[in-house]
């Protein structure tokens, strides 16, 4: 039986990390966490004078560097002077040069919001009347490209090597004394810290590019390592790099000293050790608490602690669990894990998944903000995932409390100084070859005196007991490792014991697929967020609309590769009579793109007029203008705009708006 779990679990294990790697495949390059909720002039706008500025608003503060803010002129020059400054709350601006001429003026921006996470993207307005522009803004790739995909690994290791590491420890200190000793045990917390410690450099070095440029050549770059230090992130990864050394003192102790300690000795190392190792823990996971989520937005001063009691939780649950797996599986067959040891860590998961609950009711609360948003946005849609994998978890954690009642019930625990019939059965077999090897032991010692005069004679017989020494010393090394093999073929043939691996291997299971969505939440803009971004930008268009102009922002998949975006239709004045139409598309994620074509046309169905096309000429990445559009009467038109992204794949999408 025991012979084919090893390869179910390669499987399993494998089946798992594809799954994993599926739900990386499906994130975005970068998740903006920062919105821009208005901007000055705005998007697509025809100013008749140059301003002197130009600013933008965000949803949240963000940190600015010297090329934060950029402003471009139609040959794909440089305008701006001065570095961006802060003006008032989230609103942040950069000075124009004097004088501009005529044309259409490209808008770039690469801010890191306040949560740690870069934000990039562009806009273009015209001054006078729009015109050909030669600049492409569609290399951005801040928190993509190479970088981005090593980073986003980075932050799924670190967290990884926290639970385990955290977890291990924990199940070792609080459900398994015994574990000290156990190699598998001492492997798997090791290498926790080292997978930890490890992540936590890889991302130190690529915070900078990962902001900034994107280029994996300058990871190695000591400017760029040194502006990192300054930031709130580069202060808690090394913050969190101080705090693992502290770590590793204490896994030497537990490990080390702990294991050699008596039974009285032990009582008052444990209590240092626990007390130390929940200091350490809560450090390390308030290096998260400090630089992400938690740490910006609604009630942060009680986010932090919540988050820090979050993360205990997770690593009490998961790393436990980890580390139960590896004693069910790993452990010698002379140092089983009992029954007890079971019903502690049930215990100790109970404990951490009420504190789950509630801490994570209290987060989804913070970060949504409304029931719509978990179906409305990204993060809710995630947090419905991760909620139904708790949920799964929880199942086979029931299923697992059952084994383990039915292995107590079962296993009876002896005494230390009763005797095994099966050891007293072995030593009766072993007695008389003893009395044997005795008797012929002082046989050749009589044979020896009485021949004491032949020096060969004795050296022949210390030779031959020398050599039945040896062989009873092989002989009880065999017998030995015949009794461990015995004693683990008796451990692994029960049913109850074989019911309790297969479960807690299918709760892990559960847990490294959680794992991956947890650490795509973290990447992902909340919800909260989101939807404040969408009302101030609606707020905003309601304004222009009012003001004699009329923005559309619609959502488009043609079903094809790279087939989804928003396209965005700005109409100038929204009158009858002529009319200024630009066209933007984005991707999901905010940046502008081309596509082979974009149509549109208006439909007044009430008077049963159109549908009127408009082809738009293409001005630059994602974005199409087209002059003097004809309205000829006020009512409600419908704007349908055909998108087509390949020779095949187009849809056509549409809002009804008041024009006239």
């Amino acid at each position: 039986m025991t012979q084919t779990i090893a390869p179910r679990v390669r499987t399993l294990v494998l089946l798992l990390l594809a799954a994993t790697g599926l739900l990386f495949a499906g994130a975005g390059p970068v998740s903006a966490h920062a919105a821009v909720t208005g901007s000055a002039p705005q998007q697509g706008a025809v100013v008749d004078k140059a301003p002197t500025q130009v600013s933008l608003t965000f949803s949240e503060k963000v940190a600015l560097s010297d090329d934060s803010l950029r402003v471009l002129d139609p040959k794909g020059k440089r305008v701006d002077r001065g570095d961006p400054a802060n003006l008032t709350g989230t609103t942040y601006a950069v000075k124009l040069h004097g004088g501009l001429p005529d044309g259409t003026y490209t808008v770039t921006y690469q801010v890191v919001s306040e949560d740690s996470h870069p934000v990039a993207g562009a806009y273009t307005f015209s001054i006078g009347a729009p015109s050909q522009t030669t600049v492409s803004v569609s290399g951005q790739t801040a928190g993509g490209g190479v970088v981005g995909t090593l980073y986003g690994f980075g932050r799924y290791v670190s967290y990884a090597g926290f639970i385990v590491m955290v977890g291990g420890a924990a199940f070792v200190l609080a459900c398994w004394q015994r574990g000290a000793g156990v190699r598998a045990l001492q492997r798997l917390t090791v290498a926790g810290w080292l997978a930890l410690t490890a992540a936590t450099l890889g991302l130190l070095l690529l915070r900078g590019s990962y902001t900034g440029t994107g280029k994996v050549g300058d990871v190695f770059d000591l400017d760029l390592l040194g502006q990192v230090l300054q930031t709130k992130t580069g202060a808690a990864l090394v913050s969190r790099l101080l705090l693992l050394a502290a770590a590793a003192l204490f896994i030497a102790v537990l490990f080390g000293a702990y294991e050699k300690r008596e039974d009285e000795e032990k009582r008052d190392l444990t209590f240092g050790l626990a007390v130390g190792g929940v200091v350490v823990s809560a450090g390390l996971a308030a290096s998260w608490a400090m630089s992400e989520h938690a740490s910006t937005g609604l009630q942060a001063g009680i986010a932090m602690p919540v988050d820090i009691i979050h993360l205990l939780a997770v690593a009490g649950w998961l790393g436990g669990l980890a580390a139960l797996l590896v004693a069910l599986y790993r452990a010698p067959a002379d140092t089983p894990v009992d029954a007890s040891a079971v019903r502690r860590f049930s215990r100790l998961a109970f404990g951490s998944v009420l504190a789950l609950v509630a801490t994570g009711i209290y987060q989804s609360w913070r970060q949504l903000g409304s029931w719509t948003a978990f179906t409305d946005t990204r993060y809710g849609q995630l947090l419905l995932v991760k909620i139904g994998l708790v949920a799964v978890l929880v199942g086979i954690a029931w299923v697992s409390r059952r084994w383990t009642g039915r292995l107590a019930e079962a296993v009876v625990v002896k005494p230390r100084e009763e005797s095994d019939p099966v050891a007293d059965a072995d030593a009766d077999e072993k007695e008389p070859a003893r009395a044997g090897a005795s008797g012929s032991g002082s046989g050749s010692a009589s044979a020896g005196k009485g021949a004491a005069a032949s020096g060969r004679k004795g050296a022949a017989v210390s030779d031959k007991a020398d050599g039945e020494s040896e062989r009873a010393a092989q002989l009880a090394r065999q017998q030995a490792a015949i009794d461990t093999a015995r004693r683990k073929e008796r451990r692994d043939a029960d049913p109850n014991r074989f019911g309790l691996r297969r479960s807690v291997l299918a709760e892990a299971g559960v847990a490294v697929v959680l794992l991956a969505v947890t650490t795509m939440l973290t990447s992902t803009e909340p919800g909260r967020t989101e939807e404040e971004a969408k009302a101030a930008t609606s707020a905003s268009a309601a304004d222009a609309s009012s003001a004699g102009a009329l923005t559309l922002d619609m959502s488009f998949d043609t079903g094809g590769e790279d087939g989804k975006g928003v396209v965005r239709v700005d109409l100038d004045p929204a009158r009858v009579g002529g009319n200024e139409m630009h066209v933007y598309v984005q991707r999901p994620n905010g940046r502008a793109f081309d596509i082979p074509e974009v149509k549109v046309a208006f439909t007044l169905e009430s008077q049963d007029i159109g549908p009127l096309p408009v082809v738009p000429d293409h001005i630059t990445t994602g974005h199409w203008s087209a002059s003097g559009v004809q309205i000829p009467m006020a009512g409600e038109w419908k704007v349908s705009v055909t998108v087509r992204t390949s020779d095949i794949d187009q849809t056509t999408v549409s809002k009804n708006a008041q024009i006239g």
